[in-house]
């Protein structure tokens, strides 16, 4: 165990906002042990940032870790020349010349799609376009064009549930069990049709890499369970943060500043991917700080873009404001593979198609708005009155 100072948390209360808890930490304890979680966190946006590329201390490789143990050896727990080789080989499906030519133009097919098909009047428009536009674009992406964007969202959910189940509880593994038993079902029917006809597609490039069918298997599932949970939690999330700062909203449409700018702002402030963990893989100390090999540390992104020596208001929401200092991405070699197609979905696509087509666009009063999580963070629904 390190020899960080013990801070205590209600974890009922830090899922529901663990904000306030970050704030005390990074001023009291920036470093520190919290058993309720099992693990030491780091909160200051400048320790993350150091940390998060000294891969020979906090590594990324973790064999026991529940990604590792629930959806397979993917490239996010593998460091050095091993995880180069994994990201290389699945690039030419996610870089940015292939997002702008291939995939920009799918993407707002789907969008056009889905909007039309919603009727006006009171919906949850995370439920009604968020969740299905997301699962529809990551259908695309990955390949499994196979199945509906309901088992997408369904699986995406059931292992980021799973690999954050710190507490261990068997109905949360059981139901990430399922999502990558789906997963493996799915990938099994259309490889037939795959390997025929290969595509752009995530399943495409990887099976022609050469790369061996399990890591096929995991990384697609690491695709999965990341490229749909939160990019529809960043697109309603960015909507009900424009409309309930509606000055900044009318930033936005203006012209002053950018859709990009207002996505980019929301994953600040309220990062949908709030913590990475690492194992230590050799003695070191930060500080005053000394941790023992094979320790569980917390990197906390949530934390760290809101920390106040590089964020005026953090608290604030601010299209305004210089996010380049924000590690919504990541910040080393972990930065997200899948970041230009994010950028493409929610800033080149949802946004500016919703607040286009919105001849009504507004804050429901009927129902709150809710939003919990800490490792991954966002809304749970979006009730809004909606005419186009």
């Amino acid at each position: 165990m390190s020899t960080a100072p013990r801070v205590d948390i209600d974890p009922a209360a830090f899922w529901a906002d663990p904000y306030p808890m970050l704030a005390r930490m990074r001023k009291e304890a920036p470093i520190a042990f919290v058993p309720q979680l099992g693990s030491t966190l780091l909160t200051s946006r400048d320790d993350i940032s150091i940390s998060e590329k000294q891969i020979d201390v906090f590594s990324s490789h973790q064999p026991a870790g529940l990604m590792n143990r629930l959806m397979g050896h993917n490239m996010m727990r593998k460091d050095g020349e091993a995880h180069q080789v994994e990201r290389r080989a699945m690039f030419p499906t996610v870089s940015p010349r292939t997002v702008k030519a291939h995939w920009t133009a799918q993407f707002q097919a789907h969008a056009d799609r889905i909007l039309d098909a919603i009727a006006p009047g009171r919906v949850d428009f995370m439920r009604d376009f968020a969740l299905p536009f997301s699962g529809e674009c990551l259908k695309s992406i990955t390949g499994l064009t196979n199945i509906g964007f309901e088992d997408m969202d369904a699986w995406s959910q059931g292992m980021i549930e799973g690999i954050a189940n710190y507490a261990g509880d068997p109905a949360v593994e059981a139901r990430c069990h399922a999502a990558t038993s789906g997963i493996d079902a799915a990938i099994d029917d259309i490889l037939p049709v795959m390997r025929r006809n290969p595509d752009q597609s995530i399943l495409g490039v990887l099976l022609a890499s050469g790369m061996p069918m399990e890591s096929v298997r995991a990384n697609v599932k690491l695709a999965i369970s990341g490229g749909q949970n939160e990019p529809r939690k960043a697109i309603a999330g960015t909507i009900w943060a424009l409309l309930t700062h509606p000055d900044q909203l009318d930033l936005v449409l203006r012209g002053e500043v950018t859709w990009l700018q207002a996505f980019e702002e929301y994953a600040r402030w309220i990062s949908p991917i709030g913590m990475s963990p690492r194992r230590i893989a050799k003695p070191w100390s930060i500080r005053e700080v000394a941790f023992e090999s094979d320790e569980r540390v917390f990197l906390m992104f949530g934390s760290a873009n809101r920390d106040e020596k590089h964020f005026a208001r953090a608290d604030a929401f601010d299209v305004r404001r210089d996010t380049s200092k924000s590690v919504a991405f990541g910040a080393g070699p972990h930065f997200c593979a899948g970041a230009f197609a994010s950028r493409a979905m929610i800033a080149d696509v949802a946004l500016p198609t919703v607040f286009a087509r919105a001849k009504k666009l507004e804050i429901a009063d009927d129902e709150p708005v809710r939003i919990g999580g800490w490792a991954f963070r966002g809304l749970q629904n979006l009730p809004v009155k909606w005419a186009h």
